[in-house]
């Protein structure tokens, strides 16, 4: 059997995302990813989902040929060709725009780990494939069976402003009493234990009464909020003191390392809740800093995506066992592909002391065979079938390739789509 890698296909999609609100402006209508098919001599096929924006294509396609001639089996080599073929441009003014970055998925500094975790999760799949064996054995095994997420709730509009198709059937949701209403209908849908607020959007009381809102319909639910940093840290001190004993974990409050130290240090004489973090320990040299300063962040939300893959992610879970910090999952927009990725890997991690976030009940489309995974519970179980345990469906991949053909957005941009409700929006951050 010839295992040589002959074929990389990169396939650009969009799908359907609502009027969402974050700190940065607001979704587009057309959420961008990008399916990755690694296709073997001897015609295996092993298949990943990533970001799609412009930038990240022509990265692909740059580094596509590292993996030529390569077995499933050559990760490490594949990692070095990577570096070499990709490294050069890492530094690059690539980003273009305005645009407000709420995570390191859109850094360039990331493009090695962001293409790193593209090759290796469907390098794994041909792995899983060729052994008859889920990816989380090749991990080591499942420390878990099923992989509990939490419900993700959104400030948001009825509908987009440009109208590029049916409303969304969540409606708005701006008011506590409709996030609490949100809530019961995602809780309902899904079964979800916990639930997080993604906030930094409106003034902080509005958002304080969302979540006393919240507490008290759900008053044995665990709650989060995340501001992505859109908040001062007097605001983010003043916020903690009005939702005392209230939250699981405080997310990214205040802006960098240095306002999140801040923040935790006066916690810590109060006796609060521990921060954690997507925005300010993305990598390996901010986690040493992170543990420099006294580990003010004590939870890292960790993706696949761009750390660089399955394998570091594991390694990253160790460190934080280490140093007694919690580790959950992070998420943006995504599909059935991404999420079963990070499902094996939660499962693979006896560290993962939180339940994950996951987008994916604000997506409608998919792209795997059977369509919309389903949740039990709250969790999703791990598939034991040989790989990722999903297939693409190609009708849905050409449908979904049509949309990103014909939707005019190529590089997402929360802040431009903001202006179009809002021309005066700056996006500035800390704005409260």
């Amino acid at each position: 059997m010839n295992l040589a890698i002959r074929h990389v296909r990169i396939t650009p999609i969009a799908f359907r995302d609502p009027p969402l609100l974050n700190a940065a402006g607001i979704h587009e209508p057309w959420a961008l990813r990008s399916v990755i098919e690694i296709e073997t001599a001897c015609g295996r096929v092993g298949i990943n989902e990533t970001y799609g924006d412009q930038s990240m294509l022509e990265v692909l396609a740059r580094a596509a040929p590292a993996l030529q001639g390569l077995s499933p089996w050559d990760l490490n080599v594949m990692e070095s060709r990577v570096q070499t073929l990709v490294q050069p441009a890492s530094n690059a003014s690539e980003f273009q725009g305005e645009q407000i970055s709420l995570a390191p998925g859109t850094h360039v500094s990331k493009n090695v780990a962001k293409v790193v975790n593209a090759f290796e999760v469907a390098m794994l799949d041909l792995q899983g494939q060729l052994a008859n064996a889920p990816v989380v054995d090749l991990l080591g095994g499942a420390a878990r069976d099923t992989v509990p997420f939490s419900a993700y709730l959104f400030f948001k509009y009825a509908e987009h402003i440009d109208h590029p198709y049916a409303a969304d059937p969540w409606g708005e949701g701006i008011q506590p009493e409709a996030l609490v209403v949100q809530a019961c209908r995602m809780i309902e849908q899904y079964g979800f234990k916990s639930i997080k607020l993604k906030a930094g959007v409106f003034p902080p009381e509005q958002e304080v009464a969302a979540l006393l809102a919240l507490t008290q319909a759900f008053p044995d639910a665990p709650l989060r909020i995340d501001p992505n940093a859109n908040w001062s840290v007097a605001t983010s001190l003043k916020v903690i003191e009005q939702l005392r004993g209230v939250l699981e974990y405080y997310e990214d409050p205040a802006p960098g390392l240095d306002g999140m130290a801040a923040v935790a240090y006066k916690l810590r004489e109060m006796g609060g809740v521990p921060l954690a973090t997507n925005m300010v320990v993305t990598d390996y040299k901010e986690f040493a800093e992170n543990v420099r300063l006294g580990c003010p962040v004590r939870i890292v939300l960790s993706d696949h995506h761009y750390w660089g893959g399955l394998r570091t992610t594991q390694q990253l879970a160790r460190l934080c066992q280490t140093f007694d910090m919690g580790l959950s999952m992070h998420s943006n927009s995504h599909l059935g592909i991404s999420l079963i990725a990070m499902t094996h890997l939660a499962a693979s991690v006896p560290h993962l002391a939180y339940a994950c976030d996951t987008h994916y009940p604000w997506q409608d489309e998919e792209v795997v065979q059977g369509g919309r995974l389903k949740f039990e519970n709250g969790s999703l179980r791990v598939p034991r079938g040989p790989g990722l345990g999903v297939t693409i469906d190609s009708e849905a991949l050409a449908r979904l390739h049509d949309n990103y053909l014909h939707c005019g957005i190529r590089n997402r941009d929360d802040l431009g789509q903001m202006r179009k409700y809002d021309p005066t929006f700056t996006g500035k951050q800390p704005r409260y």
